[in-house]
């Protein structure tokens, strides 16, 4: 088997074009268009649905990008231990976050101790972040979700807590907090399923026995604020993605236990690769910095001073 057929194949998978790919290879069009197709010819596979300039994998192509994948990730594995890296110098990290309030700290510090490296950023729900590390197309991930797959290293980032939310026109926009049976009835703005944030929030209302009015489901969480800052319900955050608002007022919810802890995780075989290794080594300052911020915040969640509403 041709690896260099395999690496072209790989290529084109990546970027969804041939054009595209042979940029990424520094290669021309139709060497990479012959290198995929001596592939497909030498195995009478097809691998790729031909869309004029774009391609699409067949389902046996699905599963061999499955497979290059982990061999190309590999590689780069190899090629960072045979190199003996002790200090990190140039290289693209990629990351997943359900929270850029989480992530982009980390980032700017990392950005801040080694400046020739560069990033990406996807964010999405907490169950789509492991998703993306496990599938390799992240190096780290950045998430609220809790798994003891063995594949997983997990390190604990910071702790956080929900916090609800409400337009300036609400009843509720003068007050500090508000009790979980005040929930009850109340339309709730809330993310897609996968999040942990919807997660947690619903098992607290299931146990307490609430019955909410309407559910609006967003995809993100800016949509979430736009949806209740134009009166569609009640929203859920973290408290520390809360910035001060004009639109909207932060309210705690004292009597419920609203905790959620954040992970910076990595594949355990990817884990002492130089750039996966730079952004675990910062975690420990991380977390003394997190925890100092919280200290000084003057918005605490669960201060003793906070009234909870008395219903409406």
């Amino acid at each position: 088997m041709s690896l260099t057929g395999l690496k072209a194949f790989h290529l084109v998978a990546q970027a969804g074009s041939f054009t595209k790919a042979a940029r990424a290879g520094h290669v021309s069009q139709p060497t990479i268009s012959a290198q995929v197709r001596m592939l497909e010819d030498a195995h009478g596979a097809r691998l790729f649905d031909r869309h004029g300039r774009a391609v699409s994998l067949t389902p046996l192509g699905h599963r061999l990008a499955e497979i290059t994948t982990r061999l190309f990730a590999a590689e780069e594995e190899a090629n960072a231990l045979l190199s003996g890296a002790r200090t990190l110098v140039t290289g693209h990290l990629r990351i997943a976050a359900d929270s850029a309030a989480h992530a982009m700290p980390l980032i700017a510090e990392l950005k801040r101790r080694h400046g020739g490296l560069t990033f990406s950023l996807s964010m999405g729900n907490s169950s789509e972040v492991v998703s993306q590390v496990l599938d390799y197309a992240a190096d780290i991930g950045v998430t609220a979700k809790q798994t003891s797959d063995p594949r997983i290293h997990r390190i604990h980032l910071r702790d956080d807590r929900l916090v609800v939310f409400v337009p300036l026109a609400h009843p509720w926009s003068r007050r500090r907090a508000v009790r979980m049976r005040d929930l009850a009835g109340q339309d709730l703005v809330t993310r897609e399923r996968g999040s942990i944030t919807r997660e947690v929030f619903e098992t607290r209302l299931a146990e307490a026995g609430i019955r909410p009015g309407a559910l609006v489901e967003v995809q993100s969480r800016e949509a979430v604020r736009e949806a209740v800052a134009a009166g569609f319900g009640i929203g859920v955050i973290f408290d520390s993605e809360f910035a001060q608002d004009a639109a909207c007022r932060k309210l705690a919810v004292p009597d419920a236990d609203l905790a959620v802890a954040e992970y910076v995780i990595c594949l355990e075989e990817r884990r002492r690769i130089p750039l996966v290794r730079g952004f675990l080594d910062l975690l420990p300052d991380a977390r003394s910095a997190f925890v100092t911020r919280a200290r000084a915040s003057p918005n605490r969640a669960a201060r003793a001073s906070d009234r909870p509403a008395s219903g409406g």
